[in-house]
């Protein structure tokens, strides 16, 4: 059971940032990714959550071919939540979208306003937040959000990508404890940072991915 990247090369217009990566995310632990800018980082983890076709090899989910469309099976988490929300919708409403998707039978059940307010309080959103909107609240408490969309989904993997980048140490801490608690219960979390004091004292395993090549740290 993982999440697979197998001899996967992949760039831009042509030009590949890495080649021949062989990656894995794996159920119950932290990877850490990290690297230079431009090293391919961002582009790997797009490839992973189906977001970026690669020129050469394939992903693979769970020992399947990863679908086009892996659904709520693999969630992303990105560096700017300003950028990730519509900003006209309440906390509320950006936390509970992928319940108003979800299929009859899904994984998650119960009142979608129990569930959102569950959700937000795992993440350290205090219920007074949800009704306010993107601009009025700050950009820690947005990603919280944007946190709380993400595991509402009850992924197998969650994909973050320089998801602290943005945030204050207490509230990098604070998600960082969360995503670590997932982990043990069994979540695979993929955590991309060029941060690598970070990833040390936080992934169980870490990678560096520079050009084009991908090592093992130890």
């Amino acid at each position: 059971m993982s999440l697979r990247a197998h001899d996967v090369t992949a760039g831009h217009d042509g030009t590949p940032v890495f080649t021949g990566v062989n990656f894995t995310v794996e159920p119950g632990r932290v990877t850490g990714l990290t690297g230079p800018s431009g090293g391919g980082k961002t582009t790997l983890a797009r490839v992973l959550a189906g977001l970026h076709r690669p020129s050469a090899g394939q992903v693979s989910l769970d020992g399947d071919p990863l679908p086009a469309r892996p659904g709520g099976e693999i969630a992303l988490l990105y560096q700017s939540p300003r950028q990730a929300v519509t900003p006209r919708w309440t906390l509320a409403r950006i936390i509970g979208e992928p319940l108003r998707a979800r299929p009859a039978g899904s994984r998650r059940s119960g009142p979608p306003d129990e569930i959102v307010l569950e959700t937000a309080r795992l993440v350290g959103l205090t219920p007074d937040l949800l009704d306010r909107r993107p601009h009025q609240v700050s950009d820690g408490q947005l990603q919280r959000a944007c946190l709380a969309r993400a595991l509402v989904q009850r992924p197998r993997y969650l994909l973050c990508d320089e998801m602290t980048a943005m945030l204050d140490p207490a509230t990098t801490a604070s998600l960082t404890a969360v995503l670590t608690a997932r982990a043990r219960a069994g979540l695979g979390v993929l955590a991309v940072s060029h941060h690598r004091a970070l990833l040390d004292a936080w992934a169980d395993v870490r990678f560096l991915l520079d050009g084009g090549a991908l090592t093992a740290l130890p």
